[in-house]
């Protein structure tokens, strides 16, 4: 659904400039410095980028589900940096607030990361927690008019630089399911909050990632996202959070894949062998064409589901199929586009070099393509009555 067709093409077209001119001339002194620069992080905050998904009445331009996918699919095609810079806000650091939030939590929180003045993430993977999130061992334990939380997370984008988490705790400790877990909102400044050194990764220099820990961090139970009567829903919350955000994250992962072709056609009509352009070859473009239809084919899956689910319609199945085969095929244009740069694309500080290396990423996180295997074959067999 796009409300205001002119004024959203305004918008992207915007969003394109900025990119171009703004953002991928500074790629290489994000990957030099392992952040993005603080200018560029004030000019994101004041292009309204922290504030995508976020109402309109809370200082956010309240993008509806295809407007948003339209506006990650122009972002992401610089460095993923930029759009994971922002992209907590405009995704799992906020959406449950979005969703679940008590209209006094909304006013607290939504204005102040919609202007990028404090950065929310979403703490809920563990070590033995993952792909199986109802697992979860960090505890909430109830203590008068408090909950004190004991544990750790891990792998949790922007926890260094975050100054509000979605961590999800298990509050029941009788109750090992789904229903013994409740989302809390922590302040940064909360004693017993800490966050560890960000880790040192395979890719995506600027987006850091690190652990959490808590170790007897008391939070008000008015934080319950919600409110103190949502104890036992956080998982709920949370599954609607995944639910857009695997389509958006559907989306995060075609950027790259234009930006990498762009890059790789660039490169084959310039290069000669054997007396011609590189493109002339018949193999060459043959990998030109995969490229192209698996961009097509995800684009093309993405804006249908943001639109079921703008509509109304449960997109759980559809949102896990966006995830699972924009995410490969983001990784298979990768390695075609790193085949057609030939020695190019193996040296260290070329576009598409950082690329290969940043969207591997992708297929692990918001449930690793396995995960989203698994989960689109039980909801096809439950569909045909099958109860195994």
């Amino acid at each position: 659904m796009i409300r205001n067709p002119q004024d959203f093409a305004a918008f992207l077209a915007n969003v394109r400039r900025q990119v171009h001119e703004r953002m991928i001339p500074r790629e290489a002194e994000v990957e030099r410095l392992d952040e993005v620069p603080a200018d560029l992080v004030a000019e994101l905050a004041s292009g309204g980028y922290f504030g995508w998904s976020i109402p309109q009445e809370f200082g956010g331009a309240g993008l509806t589900t295809e407007e948003l996918v339209l506006a990650a699919l122009e972002l992401s095609q610089a460095s993923v940096a930029f759009r994971a810079r922002v992209g907590t806000n405009t995704g799992i650091g906020s959406e449950a607030l979005v969703a679940d939030g008590t209209p006094e939590q909304k006013r607290q929180y939504l204005p102040r990361m919609a202007s990028g003045e404090i950065t929310g993430c979403l703490a809920l993977t563990e070590p033995e927690a993952g792909s199986d999130a109802v697992a979860l061992k960090t505890s909430a334990l109830r203590d008068g008019d408090h909950f004190v939380l004991n544990g750790s997370k891990c792998f949790i984008t922007n926890a260094p630089i975050a100054g509000l988490f979605t961590v999800l705790a298990r509050t029941d400790p009788e109750d090992s399911t789904a229903r013994g877990i409740t989302a809390f909102l922590v302040e940064r400044d909360t004693p017993g909050l800490s966050t560890g050194a960000p880790y040192d990764k395979m890719g995506q220099a600027g987006s850091p990632v690190s652990e959490v820990y808590f170790d007897n961090c008391r939070v008000p139970s008015r934080q319950i996202i919600g409110g103190s009567g949502n104890i036992g829903q956080g998982f709920k919350t949370t599954m609607k959070v995944l639910n857009k955000q695997r389509i958006h994250l559907a989306a995060l992962c075609i950027g790259p894949a234009i930006r990498m072709l762009d890059e790789a056609v660039a490169h084959v009509t310039q290069r000669r062998q054997f007396g011609q352009p590189v493109a002339e070859f018949q193999l060459v473009q043959a990998l030109i064409a995969d490229c192209q239809t698996d961009i097509h084919a995800a684009r093309a899956l993405i804006l249908e589901t943001a639109r079921a689910r703008d509509d109304g319609q449960d997109v759980t199945m559809q949102a896990s199929i966006c995830k699972y085969f924009a995410s490969e095929a983001c990784g298979r244009i990768a390695d075609r586009c790193v085949q057609m740069l030939g020695g190019t694309g193996f040296i260290r500080g070329h576009a598409i070099e950082r690329f290969y290396r940043d969207v591997r990423l992708f297929r692990l996180y918001e449930g690793t393509s396995q995960m989203h295997q698994l989960n689109i074959a039980k909801r096809t067999l439950a569909r045909a009555g099958y109860r195994g």
